[in-house]
């Protein structure tokens, strides 16, 4: 299967859920069992590849002029995490199925979970560093919206916010991180990028873009002192906590670090940061995790240990280490899956995860317990189980490992560190399984269906067949090692075995799992001791920080951002005006090159009228539907100039733009008062004078300057001209720059302005369902209304343009390509049509005439555009390529057929919906204001007068 197929499938996959959700169910979480399948299934397919050694490659431009394609690649790294993400991914949906109460909202749970897990593939699938920056984001994004998916609870909310702010600030960082290695070798693909060692360890700018980078991977990956958010985010699901914790979102930074490895480790700077930040986050998290009573706080904390452990052998930078983490990186996806999912069953059944309220359960749930116990047992290195042969690994490399030139530091730090480990391994068992059954459990402990301790047991019986049989795993785990290498070192040929011999990793194991055994022994009074003594909380520090930075924000922003729209135009006006003198009084320039146009009478006249509208305006602007007339006349007249420049595209767009606005503001202007307030004294109208004075006077000198000059380089119209017709097919250049060469601005600009008019909805239904709801319903007309709201002759005149109207703009759209015209001209004269038969006949009439509602009218011209867009990309072609030919069907003449016409129709009809849409959003509050309305097309009931008649 195509690797864009299996990044792809996750996110379509998406839609589903929600669609399922009123079929029940099991429907809901096994379409998400499905497309989570066909995605690993897909994967799959590609595994002969990647154990011969291939790097699977695909990939199209998406925007090559910025560097940013969508290439994806897949070797041993990035099948080993995908396999992680999708396989465990396949476990949670099942166990969340049983686990979720029925008043949970399945289908917006398996969304989320799907557009997080979509996210996480597209991270290990990128070839492109700025495409795998999306991917990133986007899992900072969907976790936050699976950490706070119990919206009820506020520590949920609060854990979501802290993971969005933590991650996202590291995010922030490692976009610059990745943008300067980009810069220093010359390109964003990744490929490229592991090719060129030497090159970036020998810029100057490698120290930032180290540093960069692993703020992304330690925020990430929940390293110190980046540690406390991710225990805060236990107010999550489990299912989600599993997921996180094993598979995803704190793996990302690991990977990355180990996608990154052959480029950036084996210099001093990577050795001591990774090595150091790995090491205190392993011994800070054990001995945390030691002393927590909530189950999920303590594999919390325990997580963030075994992450450091894995960054620390990262860090240390040589081949064995490397291979040490992947084999780790296996373990405790493995054990840690399997360790939140019985802690679920234990909460979900026991409804408590307070250890101390629990104990005993070895008799009641004797599933959960031997669930529970192997895989906490492998959590504390104990031999026959996974985690014992990578700990041995572990604690191997760092018996080698020399930091601050100090041989005993590292390993002395990794034993402690694997001693606490052991010891929280061991209270879990022994607080919760061991002891007396008690008799003030919340609710009976038992142990739950299959559905609930299948996908765990599982996980386990993984668990037991690594550490019984190494040898299975060992294959997988070189392959994997290999990628990560890349030509920076080779693959070690030590074996993964049970019994290395009296080795020093023994003894060091064997002194962390005594130990463990002799603090649990003693752990009441170091527990009396840890609540004793003073200790900084890392919450307590982060929401300080929080606190002092909104407030100093609000000190520099109240003064500035207060809502005065002159202060806010007047700093622009001098800050543009100041910076352009400077730049002229500074700068050259050069002699004229061109001569003064002769004024005729027509533009002297034109010029006339246009200044004296533009000063009436400005002395007379407090009526508002006045200063309306006087905004329609300087359009009018700018329309005039457009065609006396032979502009008749803009000409065009402008005139039916000021139709189409006034109208709509005068539907506005009747919510407000007829004459605007004196707000401003009189010293602030002169210095606002002054101001805008001295910007128009600046911006003439630039126009005068610059047209009296020829331009030094050559012109982009000058491209446009020449390629207009061959590149795009069409002779109206305006068009084709519109559709074809800067497309991508066409398609953001009827984004936006569907946005628009969805944001003039939603401020109407907010209006109509509040406190302004009440003001609208008593609200009494200034004057009297005319008695003939619709009268005869505008209906019927209405009626008769409305076709004549609509050819015409289908004349228009089709004209577009060669002559003046377009979608976006023809849309607003389509709106011009349509808006006449609301004012001929009344709001009542016209909707109820309404088949296609203007929102869907919107989202259709967008989907059309895009969809023209994507359809480029099947012919391998940048988004938004298009292509045109000429054909013959007899008896008509040659004409064009171009894939810009259904682009330029997705421009027309986004127009249109935008338009009539914020046509209704008005009406709608007119409505509400006791404005008369009529079911009937004109003043006179016809069926009044036939009744009268006989």
């Amino acid at each position: 299967m195509s690797l864009f197929f299996i990044v792809a499938l996750p996110f379509v996959g998406a839609l589903l859920p929600g669609l399922m959700n009123s079929a029940g169910r099991q429907a809901c979480a096994g379409v998400t069992f499905t497309v989570t399948l066909a995605a690993l299934i897909g994967l799959l397919s590609n595994l002969p590849a990647v154990i011969a050694g291939e790097t699977v490659t695909t990939g199209i431009d998406w925007l090559p002029l910025l560097g940013l394609n969508f290439n994806l690649m897949l070797d041993g790294l990035g099948f080993f995490f995908a396999c992680l993400i999708l396989g465990i991914g396949l476990l949670i949906i099942a166990y969340a199925r049983f686990y979720l109460a029925r008043e949970d909202n399945m289908g917006e749970f398996f969304t989320y979970l799907l557009l997080f897990q979509g996210a996480m593939v597209g991270i290990v699938l990128s070839d492109n560093i700025l495409l795998l920056l999306i991917f990133w984001e986007l899992t900072s994004l969907s976790s936050f919206l699976l950490i706070g998916y119990w919206k009820h609870l506020p520590e949920g909310r609060q854990g979501a916010r802290m993971a969005l702010a933590v991650t996202g600030m590291g995010g922030l960082a490692m976009i610059g991180g990745m943008l300067i290695l980009g810069q220093i070798v010359g390109s964003y693909d990744l490929s490229v990028i592991l090719q060129n060692r030497e090159m970036i360890q020998a810029s100057p700018l490698y120290l930032p873009a180290l540093i960069l980078i692993l703020l992304g991977c330690f925020t990430k990956s929940a390293q110190f002192p980046f540690h406390f958010w991710l225990p805060h985010a236990m107010a999550a699901p489990t299912p989600v906590s599993a997921y996180l914790h094993s598979a995803t979102m704190v793996k990302a930074g690991i990977f990355l670090m180990a996608r990154m490895w052959p480029v950036l480790s084996g210099t001093t700077e990577w050795f001591v940061i990774v090595t150091s930040a790995g090491l205190i986050t392993m011994v800070l998290g054990a001995v945390i995790a030691l002393f927590k009573h909530d189950l999920k706080a303590l594999l919390a904390f325990s997580t963030v240990s075994h992450l450091g452990l894995i960054t620390m052998l990262l860090g240390t930078g040589t081949a064995f280490g490397a291979m040490a983490a992947v084999f780790h990186i296996l373990n405790h996806a493995t054990f840690k899956a399997a360790l939140f999912m019985s802690a679920g069953i234990i909460d979900h059944e026991a409804h408590t995860r307070d250890i101390r309220r629990l104990g005993g359960l070895r008799k009641l749930m004797p599933v959960t317990f031997v669930i529970a116990t192997l895989a906490a047992l492998s959590m504390a290195g104990i031999p026959l189980l996974n985690g014992f042969l990578s700990k041995e690994m572990m604690l191997e490399e760092a018996y080698h490992t020399v930091l601050f030139e100090n041989h005993w530091l590292v390993p002395a730090l990794a034993t402690f560190g694997s001693l606490f480990s052991a010891a929280y391994c061991f209270r879990l068992i022994g607080h919760v399984f061991l002891g007396p059954v008690r008799d003030d459990y919340p609710a009976k402990p038992h142990d739950p269906p299959f559905g609930l301790w299948g996908p765990p047991a599982f996980l386990v019986s993984l668990v037991v067949l690594i550490g019984v049989a190494p040898f299975l795993a060992e294959p997988f785990v070189k392959l994997v090692t290999a990628s990560v290498l890349g030509e920076a070192a080779e693959v070690p040929k030590n074996y993964i075995k049970i019994w290395h011999g009296l080795v020093p990793a023994l003894y060091m194991s064997i002194i962390a799992v005594v130990g463990g055994l002799l603090v649990l022994a003693i752990f009441r009074p170091l527990l009396r001791a840890w609540d004793a003594a003073p200790r900084p909380e890392a919450k307590t520090i982060f929401e300080a920080l929080i606190a002092a930075v909104v407030a100093l924000a609000q000190k520099i922003i109240q003064p500035l951002h207060d809502g005065a729209f002159t202060r806010y135009a007047g700093i622009m006006a001098i800050t543009v005006v100041a910076a352009g003198y400077h730049a002229f009084a500074t700068g050259t320039i050069g002699e004229a090159t061109r001569t003064m146009q002769p004024i005729t009478p027509i533009a002297a006249a034109g010029w006339s009228m246009l200044v004296a509208a533009t000063l009436a305006l400005v002395f007379m602007h407090r009526n508002r539907f006045f200063a309306l007339i006087l905004i329609g006349i300087v359009g009018l007249m700018v329309s005039v100039a457009f065609v006396y420049f032979s502009a008749p595209d803009l000409a065009l767009t402008q005139f039916t733009v000021e139709v189409v606005t006034i109208i709509l503001l005068l539907l506005a202007l009747n919510f407000l008062p007829n004459r605007t307030p004196i707000e401003s004294s009189s010293l602030r109208r002169v210095r606002d004078g002054a101001i805008g004075i001295a910007a128009g006077v600046a911006t003439m000198a630039l126009s005068y300057y610059y047209l009296l000059r020829d331009t030094v380089s050559p012109s982009i119209s000058e491209f446009h001209l020449a390629n207009s017709y061959k590149g795009g097919g069409g002779t109206n250049v305006v068009n084709v720059i519109l559709v074809d060469f800067r497309g991508f601005d066409t398609y953001g600009e009827i984004i936006v302005l569907g946005i628009a008019a969805l944001l003039i909805y939603a401020l109407t239904e907010t209006l109509l369902s509040g406190p302004v709801r009440a003001r609208l319903l008593n609200r009494k007309p200034d004057q009297p209304r005319a008695g003939d709201m619709h009268p005869t002759m505008m209906v019927v005149l209405t009626r008769v343009m409305m076709p004549v109207v609509l050819m015409v703009g289908f004349y228009i759209f089709l004209r577009g390509h060669n002559e003046p015209g377009g979608g976006f001209i023809a849309g607003l004269i389509v709106s011009i049509a349509v808006v006449m038969q609301y004012m001929a006949s009344g709001f009542s009439w016209a909707s109820a005439r309404l088949r296609y509602p203007y929102h869907g009218v919107i989202g259709a011209g967008v989907l059309i555009a895009g969809l023209t867009g994507i359809g480029s990309w099947f012919v391998s072609k940048p988004f938004l390529t298009s292509d045109f030919t000429y054909v013959r069907i007899p008896p008509f003449y040659k004409f064009e057929l171009a894939t810009a016409a259904l682009f330029d129709l997705g421009v027309f009809l986004a127009v249109v919906g935008a338009v009539m849409l914020s046509l209704e959003s008005f009406s709608r509050l007119a409505r509400r204001a006791h404005v008369p309305e009529s079911e009937h097309p004109m003043d006179i009931d016809p069926s009044r007068e036939e009744r009268e008649a006989v």
